[in-house]
């Protein structure tokens, strides 16, 4: 039985409850039938009361609610994904070990990065006279042959 401080998320209340939380929010993608899943849940639980007022965690059944799981790929369950600021910040996939979601839990807590926004360089033209933006990312994309294409994108260091 999930604790009375896990949040049970709903494909309607996603939205309000996950993406426009002004907390971090740890979702736990699972099933009734998943074994994987009965394993953490009692971690899942026991983090929920430990970071209570500083992570919302909650739990979503892919079964009952299949829109959300599906917008974001939710292949495999159990799937942990972490928010922070409405979009993920990361994924644990599989019955993995306590310390392992603290890990990911503090670390959006902790991340400075994630707080501010990306640094654009000031507004330059084009040719037209039309103001561009620039931003801190780079965008590599290298063909080594035509099945295998690599994209790799990078923020450089402010």
């Amino acid at each position: 039985m999930a604790s009375e401080d896990v949040v049970h998320f709903k494909d309607s209340t996603f939205q309000t409850e996950v993406l426009k939380s002004d907390l971090p929010v740890l979702v736990d993608f699972w099933a009734v039938w998943c074994g994987p899943c009965k394993a953490i849940a009692p971690v899942v639980d026991e983090l929920a009361t430990q970071y209570k007022g500083k992570v919302k965690i909650g739990k979503m059944d892919v079964d009952h609610e299949q829109t959300v799981p599906q917008q974001f790929g939710i292949r495999s369950i159990p799937t942990l994904l972490v928010f922070k600021g409405g979009r993920v910040v990361d994924t644990i996939i599989g019955a993995v070990s306590k310390s392992k979601i603290e890990e990911s839990l503090k670390k959006a807590m902790d991340s400075a990065a994630l707080r501010q926004p990306m640094r654009t360089r000031p507004a330059a033209p084009d040719e037209g006279g039309r103001a561009r933006q620039f931003t801190n990312r780079r965008i590599e994309m290298s063909t080594s042959s035509p099945r295998h294409r690599k994209i790799v994108i990078t923020d450089d260091p402010p």
